[in-house]
C-alpha cells in the first residue's frame, strides 16, 4: 500500500485468487468510470464483488477526502489468499476426497489523476 490515496477491501471474498486476479488486471491503471464499465459487462461472479468495493473505494474518497470521482483512478489492485475451508467427501474403498472452499481479501486503491 504504498502510492494509492483512498483504499477499499472485501475480506473473506468466497472466491478463489486464480478467478479473481485476471479481472482485477483488467481495471488496473483505468480510470473509474471505464473500470466500471468494464466490470458491468463482465460476466463472471468476481466481476460483482470487484465492483461492490470499487464502489465504496470511491465513496470512502468522496466523503472522506472530498475529491470527485472523474479525477479518480485505480492505481492499485490486488487480491490475497484468505483461509480456507477444508471439507471432503467419501470415495470408494474407505478412501476421503478432499474439497477446499477457497476465499481472498481483495483490495481496491484509488489515487488523483496527475494533470500533465
Amino acid at each position: 500500500m504504498s502510492n494509492a490515496i483512498v483504499y477499499a477491501k472485501h475480506k473473506y471474498a468466497k472466491s478463489s485468487v486464480k478467478k479473481v486476479n485476471p479481472v482485477l488486471a483488467l481495471i488496473r491503471g483505468k480510470n473509474v468510470a471505464e473500470a466500471k464499465r468494464v466490470l458491468m459487462f463482465n460476466r463472471t461472479n468476481a466481476s460483482t464483488l470487484i465492483l461492490k468495493v470499487l464502489d465504496s473505494a470511491v465513496a470512502n474518497a468522496r466523503h472522506n477526502l472530498d475529491l470527485s470521482e472523474k479525477s479518480l483512478v485505480v492505481s492499485e489492485s490486488y487480491v490475497n489468499e484468505g483461509p480456507m475451508r477444508k471439507t471432503g467427501r467419501p470415495q470408494a474403498r474407505g478412501r476421503f476426497s478432499p474439497i477446499f472452499k477457497r476465499s481472498c481479501h481483495i483490495v481496491v486503491g484509488l489515487d488523483e489523476r496527475k494533470s500533465e
